[in-house]
């Protein structure tokens, strides 16, 4: 039996379209839910919406709409960007669902009998915009503003119920000690430690007399707060709750159905929950007190990404992507005008997923200019052009040849970049492809000129043509789970023997010795050529 292996993302706020920003998150947790499919592993990718919360509710009352129509078009505009962006989600869950609603329900009232729920009065400072309370650190160091918003809060004080986080304090300090790999990257680290040394407090789980939300069973004058809530997509997504022993089901039949295929006890615990570093205390600190509180066991990591910053080309510093400061690119606007490969490549590239990054127009056009168009698809073009228009398409086998070693050391090359896929260290990956693979294939082939040679000695062009066709292969199963579309058409351009579905990163030091015919199937165009894989941009 294949290994499990259960990947998410945070759940978004369908206030608005997605952002490069937030797309930067679903395709480095595409990346590597894609891997892992290719090393064998059963993988369950999920993603959604964070619906529960009373900016959606006033957004919807602006627009004079039904909340719950407004949230599902809003969800059907996400799954058109995430389809878009070819990430391969195996499940989309709006926490306004029933199935999540039951869930909801369900772990509430079992924390609750289990004695870690109280009620009381919560004051605070309160920023509207973040829909929760602030510290007077935090606003003090902010100059008396939410840092996030850059707007005051309001004191606020309301009845409620706590969650008694603080009792979890030894326990959740016992968690890391035993799992040091729990939070990711390491950085991370240090910063939840202190936070649970020095400033773990209870932490209020309810609202009063809201409309919109899920009612709390064992008072259902208050609602379930956004984070005891929107954690709980997690799990509820993958069946809790939904047992008909236990709680009801969801209603409509799409949900019913998936709810009868996910099994709880199969996928959970999460193996990895991709995460913006700005949530990573409620997912490192508060979400595993939790689960230790509905005895449940935590997720195995969190990786807490970091952000990308809009440069604008006559700027001389990046600033956050904001509404207010009219700096937000949505990602259909770079896919349609390039490519949702050229999207996925940059963003993986030049933006480190554990760190933080820039996005600007004139650098995604270098980028894509030299890394794509200028090698990889150059490359492409310059064989595949080479063996139809001087051989009919097709190279006789090499047996008993021994082929020219373009790749120095490719086991160990296969094995970093392996290293760096499942540290999501995308960046270092893909450097280390062009640096080892790539590069050297094209400085191959400028010292041997096939399109020279084979005017003079067509013979001797094709163990060269022969030899460069290696390197396309090596590359397109590497880059499989990032170039989605691209590596697939690289590969399938010739008859190689094995199946692409099937590809995995053992294969690239599997080729045999007794070499086939190579032959160029790729797809050409009207005027019988094959199209360019990555038009430069002008």
């Amino acid at each position: 039996m294949s290994k499990k292996f259960y990947i998410t993302t945070a759940i978004d706020y369908p206030n608005s379209r997605p952002h490069i920003g937030t797309a930067f998150e679903k395709i480095g947790a595409d990346v590597q839910a894609r891997y892992r499919r290719m090393e064998g592993y059963d993988v369950h990718f999920l993603m959604g919406n964070d619906e529960n919360t009373i900016k959606i509710s006033r957004r919807a009352a602006e627009l004079k709409r039904d909340p719950k129509e407004y949230c599902d078009d809003m969800a059907n505009q996400f799954k058109e960007v995430w389809h878009a962006l070819d990430i391969s989600f195996d499940d989309f869950i709006q926490t306004s669902e029933p199935r999540h609603h039951a869930g909801c329900r369900q772990f509430i009232q079992k924390v609750f009998d289990n004695g870690h729920i109280y009620k009381g009065f919560y004051e605070g400072l309160y920023c509207d915009g973040c829909e929760g309370f602030k510290t007077d650190k935090e606003v003090k160091e902010a100059g008396g503003v939410c840092p996030d918003h850059r707007t005051p809060p309001v004191l606020r004080k309301e009845p409620c119920y706590f969650f008694a986080l603080s009792k979890f304090q030894d326990r959740l300090l016992a968690f890391y000690e035993q799992h040091p790999d729990f939070i990711q990257p390491e950085s991370r680290r240090n910063e939840i430690v202190s936070l649970v040394k020095t400033e773990l407090r209870d932490v209020n789980i309810t609202r009063l007399g809201q409309q919109w939300g899920i009612k709390v069973p064992f008072d259902p004058e208050f609602t379930i707060y956004v984070w005891f809530d929107a954690l709980l997509n997690y799990i509820t997504a993958i069946g809790y709750g939904s047992d008909p022993r236990l709680a009801p089901v969801a209603s409509d039949a799409s949900a019913r159905a998936l709810n009868e295929e996910i099994d709880f006890t199969k996928w959970w615990p999460a193996d990895i929950h991709f995460i913006g570093k700005d949530i990573t205390r409620f997912h490192c600190a508060l979400w595993p007190a939790m689960c230790f509180a509905a005895d449940i066991e935590p997720p195995r990591s969190v990786f807490g990404h970091g952000f990308v910053y809009i440069k604008k080309d006559d700027a001389s510093a990046a600033e956050k992507i904001s509404k207010s400061l009219g700096n937000v690119v949505e990602p259909m606007e770079i896919i349609t005008r390039f490519s949702s490969d050229g999207f996925r490549y940059y963003f993986m590239r030049e933006c480190p997923f554990p760190g933080d990054g820039e996005f600007s127009w004139s650098r995604f056009a270098t980028v894509y200019n030299s890394d794509l168009g200028k090698n990889l698809g150059n490359l492409l073009s310059r064989v595949t052009t080479l063996i139809l228009n001087n051989f009919a398409g097709m190279l006789p086998g090499t047996a008993g040849q021994t082929p020219a070693p373009i790749v120095a050391d490719l086991a160990e090359t296969v094995r970093q970049v392996q290293t760096h896929m499942e540290a999501c260290q995308y960046n270092f990956a893909l450097e280390k492809i062009w640096r080892q693979i790539l590069d050297p294939a094209n400085q191959y082939a400028e010292k041997n000129e096939p399109w020279k040679l084979v005017k003079t000695d067509k013979e001797a062009t094709k163990p060269i043509l022969f030899n460069l066709s290696e390197p396309l292969r090596i590359a397109a199963i590497l880059l499989k789970p990032v170039l989605v579309r691209s590596a697939e058409t690289i590969y399938r351009s010739f008859n190689f023997t094995q199946a692409w579905e099937q590809v995995r990163y053992a294969d690239v030091c599997g080729r045999p010795a007794q070499r086939e015919d190579l032959r160029v199937i790729a797809h050409l165009d009207e005027r019988g050529k094959v199209p360019p894989l990555f038009p430069v941009i002008k």
